[in-house]
This record gives structure tokens, C-alpha cells and sequence, in this order.
């Protein structure tokens, strides 16, 4: 994990190689398949459906938090803080049912941490685009040199734990695939939908 960059430092962004904008790209692919099977309209819903679930239970945990104590949210990236398989754009539009929900969170006091499978050559695009569609970054973790040929789940896992080992209580954990979610480490998991995997 890196720590957060001043605004003056990110300029970089721009000057991002061909090869990372190809990485970035890489899971629209799927677009014309899982855009053209899964109706987006369909997909909104369904990601709010979830999100009106989870905003109760986060008020409740938010209001209900130790003095001292650090809460945290863990959040998958590609298709559900943004959206990332309804046509490729750079900046990635926000998912907004889940926006409105880390919103939320943020301005209550919770970290919000992104726990990508993306590979680390493309950190610096994938933060200017979280915080540039609203999210507050405490933390995003990448894929290394190494980490690409770990099982997905066991490196997700292994991400939260280290942020427990920094102190925060992982109130929730939120993604749209079964290897966001397994391996505990978290108070409670939402799943949004993935229909069967057809979306990444």
C-alpha cells in the first residue's frame, strides 16, 4: 500500500503510459458482453437494492462507534465503486448508489479503503480516479510483482487484515464477487450483483 499524495504530485496522472491505460482498459473488455446481457438501468437498481440495506446497518454501527475507536469500509473497485464494465472512460464514471453510501461513511468519520485486483502499475490512475468521482482515499492496495500469482481471495483477505493490524475495526466489506467478500476480516459483507460473473 502507498500512503496518500498531495494534489501537486499527482499530475503525474497525465502522463500515464500507453501500457497502463491498456491495464485500465483491460476489464472493459468484457463491456460488450456483460453490458450487452446485463441491462444497466437493471444493474442501478439492483445496486441500490443492496445499498438500502447497508446504509441502515452503517448508521447504526457509525452512532454506535467506541470513542477512540477506527472504523473502516473495504471496498472492491471494478464494478462497484466504479463502473467500470458499462463502457470504458477515463475517468471511470462512480457507481452512485455505492458513491452515496461511502459518502456517507466519510462524512461520519470512516476510512475507506479500495482493495483492487488491478495490477500496482496502475495505482496512480485508479486514485485520481476514486477521489476525482468523490471518494476520500485512506488507503488502496494494488497488486505487486507477486501478488499477481496469489488466489485472489487470499490476497483480498490478506489486505484486511493489515488494515486491522493498523488499527481500524473493518466495519463493512463491499464488492460484487464472491473473492471480494470470503475470508472474514470484516463485521459484515454486502454483495452487489456480478449475474453470474459476467460482470468483473
Amino acid at each position: 500500500m502507498r500512503s496518500r499524495r498531495p494534489w501537486a504530485r499527482r499530475t503525474a496522472v497525465i502522463a500515464v503510459s500507453a501500457a497502463s491505460l491498456a491495464a485500465l482498459a483491460a476489464p472493459a473488455e468484457a463491456a460488450t458482453t456483460a453490458s450487452g446481457d446485463v441491462d444497466y438501468a437493471t444493474w442501478q437498481q439492483d445496486c441500490q437494492t443492496v445499498m438500502d440495506q447497508a446504509l441502515p446497518y452503517l448508521k447504526q454501527r457509525i452512532a454506535s462507534a467506541q470513542p477512540g475507536r477506527k472504523q473502516a469500509i473495504v471496498f472492491d473497485i471494478d464494478n462497484t465503486t466504479l463502473e467500470t464494465d458499462f463502457g470504458f472512460s477515463f475517468p471511470q464514471p462512480a457507481n452512485k448508489p455505492v458513491l452515496n453510501v461511502a459518502r456517507y461513511a466519510q462524512e461520519h468519520g470512516v476510512s475507506l479503503f479500495f482493495v483492487t485486483a488491478r495490477p500496482g502499475i496502475i495505482y496512480l490512475p485508479t486514485e485520481y480516479n476514486l477521489e476525482h468521482d468523490g471518494y476520500q482515499v485512506s488507503g488502496l492496495y494494488v497488486r505487486g510483482l507477486f501478488d499477481l500469482f496469489k488466489d485472489v481471495a487470499a490476497y483480498k483477505t490478506a489486505q484486511r487484515v493489515d488494515i486491522e493490524n493498523k488499527g481500524y475495526d473493518i466495519i463493512a466489506n463491499i464488492g460484487n464477487s464472491a473473492t471480494d467478500l470470503s475470508g472474514g476480516h470484516a463485521d459484515k459483507t454486502f454483495k452487489l450483483p456480478d449475474y453470474d460473473g459476467q460482470l468483473s
